[in-house]
């Protein structure tokens, strides 16, 4: 330190950033787990029937429910106008449609309360000039990211309220893949934040690129269980490892062109959703045999461990669900248990870079 005390200054600048980055590190992994839960309550929204029971959207005003007779009976009115009321639940009384609205409002409510906990304290920190550099762009991403995701939400609902009484399995599953991706991306960043771990030697270069390979078939996985999901295709070939007694069922490819067998036939979409899974249990596997042979990272081996564990409560789950027909409560579990992999899949590949925070 020189005579002036810039070396005091310096270190008092250090503690400090130190201090700020775990501070929005715990501010962000409070928001994953705020988007953990608005996901598996999205799910239920889904299973219990409930996405369609609000058709307005009224995102500033739309926070205060129903809150005497009259409003309620407002409310179920224009429900009752809707094609789900229609087809769908045509002797459905107000008791009945108070349990799915409420479910709904829950739901939306949630995704409310997430974008006030990130925008205040985002204010906050960039205000006060607590952010790292090159940060601020992230975190207004994320913001930006959180916004479309409701308006995709509003755009999902609406396609079951024309004629047909089921939200598009497109719709379904770019809003439930946005929320995923929201949700990666904020955890990346917090865990680039804290907690931070020693500078250790880079893992091995095969085992990174499989555990980033591992991360993009999971996200893949994913999107192919959005498709089971909005197509209702787990209702269907409810047994397991035959589907229709065969390992590869016919009708594949009965739509044309051959690609809308992808989307549109609940018969590839469970096949696919099958087969992606089984890769991600044998890439899991395989990642988890190579780290013991190797001299990975000390954390990279306990999350792969955890991974191992994971993957394998997860593909219980997934044939538990898909044997009994889809009960609520294991199909949400699954739900939640797909995130947990995510989680503990990106922990792993970023443990593996083997680079100093």
């Amino acid at each position: 330190m020189d005579a002036s005390g810039r070396g005091y200054v310096a270190e008092s600048s250090t503690e400090r950033e130190k201090t700020s980055r775990k501070w929005i590190a715990l501010w962000l992994y409070v928001c994953c787990a705020m988007i953990f839960a608005m996901v598996v309550l999205g799910g239920v929204t889904r299973l219990t029937g409930s996405g369609l029971s609000m058709v307005e959207w009224n995102p500033v005003f739309g926070i205060v429910p129903p809150i005497n007779e009259e409003q309620w009976q407002d409310v179920f009115d224009k429900y009752k106008v809707s094609p789900e009321f229609r087809k769908v639940n045509l002797g459905m009384d107000m008791s009945g449609f108070k349990q799915i609205f409420l479910v709904e409002y829950a739901h939306r409510v949630l995704g409310r309360l997430i974008g006030i906990v990130f925008f205040i304290p985002l204010v906050f920190f960039i205000a006060t000039r607590r952010v790292p550099p090159g940060l601020a762009p992230k975190l207004v991403a994320m913001f930006v990211l959180g916004g479309l995701q409701g308006l995709l939400g509003w755009y999902m609902v609406k396609s079951g309220l024309v004629d047909n009484p089921h939200v598009s399995q497109y719709r379904l599953t770019a809003h439930f893949m946005l929320a995923v991706a929201i949700y990666a991306y904020m955890l990346w960043v917090a865990f680039g934040l804290w907690p931070g771990r020693p500078a250790e030697e880079p893992a091995r270069g095969i085992l990174r690129g499989l555990a980033y390979g591992l991360v993009a078939l999971l996200l893949l996985t994913l999107t192919s269980g959005g498709f089971v999901a909005g197509l209702k295709a787990g209702m269907t070939y409810n047994t397991f490892p035959l589907m229709d007694g065969k390992l590869v069922p016919d009708g594949l490819l009965t739509l044309q062109p051959w690609y809308l067998n992808l989307f549109e036939n609940t018969t590839t979409v469970q096949f696919n959703h099958r087969l992606m899974a089984t890769l991600v249990f044998l890439t899991i596997l395989d990642l988890w045999s190579m780290t013991l042979a190797m001299d990975a990272p000390r954390r990279a081996r306990i999350a792969i461990h955890l991974l191992l564990v994971a993957v394998l409560a997860q593909v219980t789950l997934g044939i538990t669900t898909l044997l009994l027909q889809v009960p609520i409560p294991l199909a949400s579990a699954h739900q939640a248990g797909a995130l947990v992999l995510l989680t503990i899949t990106l922990f792993s590949a970023h443990q593996l870079r083997g680079e100093p925070v």
